[in-house]
């Protein structure tokens, strides 16, 4: 019973804003206190490793460069991610399906590590023990860190299964389970469910945070590999995150031909 009000309180947090985190204390519960609505700086949704500027994929004659893609040196530790040659020709495919194919046009859920990186705050709501709810704007995603050790999730999803652990001042995170069906960027990049993702997150002071990613799944890589990034604070007094369901948006690619004989079957 605790920890579901524990996390009714979260949630009653989350949709209260971010202003209340200004003055919550430096460490809590002896661990330091990661409170706060985050978001990146960087062109990593758009591809994780070092990319050109480009075009845009639709009607370039149209948006001009309002839909053109970001330059970005990449994130990923070495450079390029280590794909084993099938892997790779798979994610080859995905890219030439862009921007269509992405999950991310049809509004599911990103999964991790995509959900911290895409042009979109997401918030942190840590109490004095237990569970960590982390709540995203885009699609009204969310997860639990459930704090205790990792066990075999019953089953696999969009977000996956994260457990948590405190290693020194950095919370640990692996993340099981994922269903296998989100990209990692707009790039074609992915991973597999048999995928296991581990997140650092390390306070480096009050308004940055170290985080990074290693991507261990040998059904598709030759190795381990490791991604990391900086997330700032968002530091405006009103700083919440805003309602982006974008379930509205995707309808019309995803059901177009439906919507587009719709008055040959009218309802009754």
């Amino acid at each position: 019973m605790s920890r579901i009000l524990g996390f009714a309180a979260a949630v009653a947090l989350v949709f209260a804003g971010g202003a209340a985190s200004a003055a919550s204390p430096a460490r809590l519960g002896g661990k330091p206190n990661l409170n706060g609505i985050w978001q990146t700086m960087n062109s990593a949704n758009w591809n994780l490793e070092p990319h050109d500027a480009g075009p845009s994929l639709v009607a370039p004659e149209q948006l001009g460069a309002i839909g053109a893609s970001p330059p970005g040196l990449g994130v990923v530790e070495g450079g390029s991610i280590p794909y084993k040659p099938e892997a790779l020709a798979q994610r080859d495919k995905n890219r030439k399906s862009a921007p269509k194919a992405d999950p991310e046009a049809a509004c599911y859920l990103p999964g991790i590590p995509r959900a911290n990186y895409m042009s979109y705050p997401f918030q942190i709501v840590q109490g004095d023990n237990g569970d960590i709810l982390v709540a995203y704007e885009y699609a009204s995603a969310n997860r639990v860190i459930h704090m205790q050790k990792v066990e075999v999730p019953p089953i696999d999803t969009w977000m996956g299964t994260s457990y948590g652990e405190w290693d020194g001042d950095t919370l640990k995170v692996v993340t099981l389970a994922q269903n296998g069906m989100t990209w990692l960027d707009r790039s074609g990049n992915y991973l597999s469910p048999t995928a296991t993702v581990t997140e650092r997150f390390t306070l480096k002071d009050p308004d940055h945070i170290l985080y990074e990613a290693t991507i261990d799944d040998p059904a598709l890589y030759t190795k381990p590999w490791k991604i990391s990034m900086p997330l700032y604070r968002r530091t405006e007094p009103n700083a919440q995150l805003l309602d982006f369901r974008c379930v509205p948006f995707s309808e019309t690619l995803l059901y177009g031909d439906l919507l587009k004989d719709k008055d040959k079957y009218p309802r009754k």
